[in-house]
């Protein structure tokens, strides 16, 4: 929906099932907080 971006973490991707994302790339995700940082990040990946 162009909205603004989101931290993606490589493990986030990997339990997608996709191998890797490129700039650009449309997602649909949910976004979560990190217990140890406090950081939020996407989860829950899908191809848009």
């Amino acid at each position: 929906n162009g909205g603004p971006d989101a931290f993606v973490h490589i493990s986030a991707v990997e339990r997608s099932g996709m191998r890797e994302i490129v700039e650009g790339q449309k997602l649909a995700y949910d976004m979560e907080r990190d217990n140890k940082s406090g950081k939020m990040s996407a989860c829950n990946l899908q191809a848009a």
